[in-house]
């Protein structure tokens, strides 16, 4: 299994934040078959949006599935 990452599509990284309804974040990235997995082992995800990242980087926002290898 390939450990690749996939990239934030206007600068380039692989980090992003999810959030919850809160507004409590939690950072992640994205494997090449789209999954999302947070940065920090044993951090849970239940109640997140991981539908919408928020790039660590830049202003970009989108997709899992719109982000390229």
């Amino acid at each position: 299994m390939s450990k690749r990452k996939r990239l934030c599509p206007q600068c380039k990284i692989h980090r992003f934040r999810v959030l919850n309804e809160r507004g409590e974040s939690v950072v992640v990235t994205v494997t090449e078959a789209y999954e999302v997995v947070p940065v920090h082992e044993g951090t849970s995800l239940e109640g997140y949006d991981l539908e919408v990242l928020y790039c660590l980087g830049c202003s970009w926002k989108g997709s899992p599935r719109s982000l390229p290898l």
